[in-house]
C-alpha cells in the first residue's frame, strides 16, 4: 500500500507536471501576432504572377481606385483655368487655390458632373494643399440655407461647414494632413484635409423668383478663396456674374470621361502616394504596389491590366450608372443613398456614387432618392404620363430644402421649352389639390394648362428621378419617410 501511496507523492507530480506543460512554455516563445503593419510580411515583388492572379487583384485595384483617379483627374482638368471664370460660360472653374462661383442655377448644358442640383448657386474649387493652406471666406447668409461641401481625394466630406453647422460668418483656413503653421488672428477655425487633394463645392439656396436672384448677388460675390500668403483679415469680393467664359473642349451630351480604363493603371501609383491608408488598408496598398512593379517589368503583365481595366469598366462599373444597383432600397420603387461622402471601407457606395452622381453631400446634410422605375417597376418613358401625389403633410421633412429632379438617361437635364428641371421648396407657383396633398406630373406631353406649374418635361425615352432632402428631419435620417409612389396615367 506505501508503495502504491508513493506514486502520487506531491514531489512527484509537480515533476510529471514539469515535463508535460514543457511545451507550453515553449510556445510562449513563438513568434508574437503582429500589432502593427509594419510587423507584416508585405506582398512580394519580382515573384512571376499569373493572369489570373493579376486580373484579380486588378479588378479590386480598379474598383478601389477608381473614385481617387476621378478626383485627381478633375483637379488636373478644371485648374487649367488661367483665373476665375466660367468654362464654356457654364462651369464654375479656376486655377489651384481659388474657386469660381455661379451667380445663378447651374447650366442645363453641364457635363462636368452629373445629377447637377437646381436649387441653389454653385461653386467649386480644387486645392493642393501640400503646397500652401486656403482660406475660404464665408458670408452672412442670415436665414437663407448654405453648405460649403469640402471633398478629400477619396471623394469623402471632411468639414461641417454650413447651416446645418450652425456655422458662423468669417475665415476658414483649408489645411493639409501635415501642416504644422500658425494660425494667423481672425480666422474662424481650421479644417485639416487627410490628403493633398481637396476641392470645395458651395451650395446656397435660392428660390426661383427674380426677387431672390437680386437678393443674392451680394452674398455669394463674397464666397472667395485664396491661398493663405494673400489673407489679410479683409472680406475679398468678385462680382460673379461678371467673370469671363474660358473657352474649353466641347461638350458631347454626356458626363467628361474623367476615368479612362487604358491609363488607369498608369495613373494609379500616383493615387497610393498621395492618399495614406486607411488603418487596415495597408494589406491592398502592399497588394497593388507589387502588380504595378511587376507591371513595370512584364510588359505582358501591362498589357492584361489594361486589358482587366476596360472590362472592369464594361462589367462593374457601368451597371452602377442604374439606381438599383446604388444605395439601398427607400420603398415605392425607389433607392436612397447609403454613407455618401462618408464611405470609410465602404467601397461599394464610394464608386458607385462616383459614377452616378459625384459630389454628394454628407447624410446629416442631404440624403438623396432615385429611381428609374414606376412604382410598378416598369423602366420611366417619356411617351408616357406620369403622376407622383405627395399626400398632405407627406412632402419630404426637412429644415432645408427638398425638389424632385428629372434627368435624362445620363443623369443630365433634358432640355425644354419652360427650362424647367426640378419642382420643390424653391417654385412659388406650385398648385395643391383640394385636399391639400401636392401631385406633380412627369412626361414628355404637357398634362394640360391648368397643370403645367406642377409638370417637368421629358425627353421621349429614358428618364429618372431624383429626390434632395436637404438638412432633412428625424423621419428623412431614420429612414422611416417613403419617397411616394409614381404613377403612370393614361
Amino acid at each position: 500500500m506505501h508503495r502504491i501511496l508513493s506514486v502520487f507523492n506531491p514531489f512527484y507530480l509537480l515533476a510529471f507536471l514539469a515535463v508535460v506543460l514543457h511545451p507550453i512554455a515553449v510556445q510562449a516563445q513563438q513568434v508574437p501576432i503582429p500589432s502593427k503593419p509594419s510587423e507584416i510580411t508585405p506582398a512580394s515583388s519580382g515573384v512571376k504572377m499569373h493572369p489570373g492572379y493579376v486580373k484579380t487583384i486588378g479588378r479590386l485595384a480598379y474598383v478601389w481606385g477608381w473614385p481617387i483617379v476621378n478626383q485627381m483627374n478633375r483637379r488636373a482638368a478644371i485648374t487649367q483655368a488661367p483665373q476665375p471664370g466660367l468654362l464654356n460660360g457654364v462651369l464654375p472653374v479656376a486655377p489651384q487655390g481659388q474657386l469660381g462661383m455661379l451667380h445663378d442655377y447651374i447650366d442645363p448644358e453641364e457635363t462636368f458632373v452629373t445629377c447637377p442640383n437646381q436649387d441653389v448657386v454653385y461653386g467649386l474649387g480644387f486645392f493642393s494643399l501640400d503646397k500652401e493652406p486656403v482660406i475660404v471666406q464665408v458670408p452672412d447668409f442670415g436665414d437663407r440655407f448654405w453648405v460649403y461641401a469640402i471633398y478629400d481625394a477619396r471623394t469623402n466630406q471632411f468639414s461641417k461647414i454650413g447651416k446645418p453647422y450652425a456655422s458662423e460668418p468669417g475665415f476658414y483656413l483649408l489645411v493639409g494632413p501635415n501642416w504644422q503653421g500658425e494660425t494667423p488672428d481672425g480666422v474662424k477655425a481650421v479644417v485639416r484635409c487627410s490628403t493633398e487633394l481637396a476641392n470645395v463645392i458651395p451650395r446656397v439656396f435660392m428660390n426661383d423668383t427674380p426677387e431672390d436672384r437680386k437678393a443674392i448677388q451680394p452674398l455669394i460675390n463674397q464666397i472667395v478663396a485664396y491661398p493663405l500668403k494673400q489673407f489679410d483679415g479683409e472680406i475679398k469680393t468678385i462680382t460673379w456674374s461678371q467673370t469671363p467664359s474660358i473657352p474649353g473642349p466641347a461638350s458631347t451630351g454626356q458626363e467628361t470621361k474623367w476615368v479612362v480604363p487604358e491609363k488607369f493603371f498608369d495613373q494609379l501609383e500616383a493615387a497610393l502616394d498621395a492618399v495614406s491608408p486607411l488603418p487596415g488598408e495597408e494589406a491592398m496598398y502592399s497588394q497593388f504596389r507589387a502588380l504595378l512593379e511587376t507591371a513595370k517589368e512584364n510588359p505582358e503583365v501591362k498589357e492584361l491590366l489594361v486589358e482587366t481595366a476596360v472590362e472592369t469598366e464594361q462589367e462593374v462599373i457601368q451597371p452602377f450608372f442604374d439606381w438599383k444597383h446604388n444605395g439601398v432600397a427607400a420603398g415605392n420603387g425607389w433607392n436612397r443613398s447609403l454613407n455618401n461622402a462618408q464611405t470609410g471601407y465602404d467601397y461599394f457606395n464610394r464608386t458607385g456614387t462616383a459614377k452616378s452622381n459625384m459630389f454628394d453631400n454628407k447624410p446629416d446634410e442631404t440624403q438623396y432618392f432615385y429611381t428609374d422605375n414606376d412604382s410598378n417597376g416598369n423602366e420611366l418613358l417619356g411617351k408616357n404620363h406620369y403622376e407622383i401625389t405627395f399626400a398632405k403633410g407627406e412632402e419630404p421633412p426637412v429644415k432645408g430644402f427638398w425638389s424632385l429632379t428629372l434627368y435624362n438617361e445620363h443623369h443630365l437635364f433634358h432640355p425644354n421649352e419652360l427650362t424647367r428641371f426640378s419642382l420643390g421648396t424653391k417654385n412659388k407657383t406650385l398648385k395643391r389639390n383640394a385636399d391639400g396633398s401636392l401631385t406633380l406630373y412627369a412626361g414628355a406631353n404637357s398634362p394640360g394648362e391648368e397643370k403645367e406649374s406642377n409638370w417637368l418635361p421629358a425627353p421621349e425615352g429614358h428618364f429618372s428621378l431624383y429626390i434632395r432632402a436637404y438638412w432633412g428631419k428625424k423621419a428623412i435620417l431614420d429612414g422611416s419617410w417613403k419617397p411616394p409612389q409614381i404613377k403612370q396615367v393614361k
